[in-house]
């Protein structure tokens, strides 16, 4: 109950905070996309169940109906700016801060054993294996198979990571986390 208390409050701070600046770049990536500036997608959320997790739009189609990373929403994926529309998701409690990041259907819907423990946790719009691997489209783009690599390397030392915060997380440890998270992307 602490957890979702401070989810609530943590979310709507940061909506209202950053309202302008999040109104500015929602117009910018509309601009940037030729869209309507938000992605919207459904992932895998506690329990297995399915949610619409939001982002800002970062790809365009281009004339020849190429789907293409917009320079704005390079930036954007970069600095995970992108990810800020999340918060709304945390506010109407689909996520937490901090857990497991949703992933699409096909991955953490068919674990099984001991690894489902992981679809007990709310997903977060940051966890320590978001922060490992903040640069994940680049390991994928730099190898010959990228879906193997996510499907043999990637998701599975985020499971064994996420299985390692479900039996371990506490407010303490979620604090750490934020603050990594914060370091991270200033450093980026």
């Amino acid at each position: 109950m602490a957890k979702r208390i401070f989810d609530f409050l943590f979310s709507l701070s940061a909506l209202l905070l950053w309202s302008l600046p999040l109104i500015l770049v929602w117009m910018a990536a509309a601009t940037d996309t030729r869209s309507s500036g938000i992605f919207v997608q459904d992932r895998i959320g506690q329990f297995g169940k399915i949610f619409r997790i939001y982002k800002f739009r970062t790809i365009k189609k281009t004339d020849n109906k190429v789907n293409q990373i917009s320079k704005m929403g390079a930036f954007l994926r970069k600095s995970k700016l992108d990810e800020l529309p999340q918060l709304w998701n945390v506010l109407v409690g689909e996520m937490s801060i901090v857990g497991p990041r949703p992933d699409i259907p096909g991955y953490y819907d068919t674990l099984s054993g001991e690894d489902r423990k992981v679809l007990e946790l709310k997903p977060g719009l940051t966890s320590e294996a978001s922060i490992k691997y903040f640069n994940e489209e680049t390991l994928l783009s730099n190898t010959q198979n990228p879906e193997q690599y996510n499907d043999e390397i990637l998701f599975p030392d985020k499971v064994k990571m996420n299985l390692d915060y479900y039996y371990n997380n506490s407010f303490l440890g979620d604090l750490k986390i934020i603050i990594k998270t914060i370091l991270r992307n200033t450093n980026a």
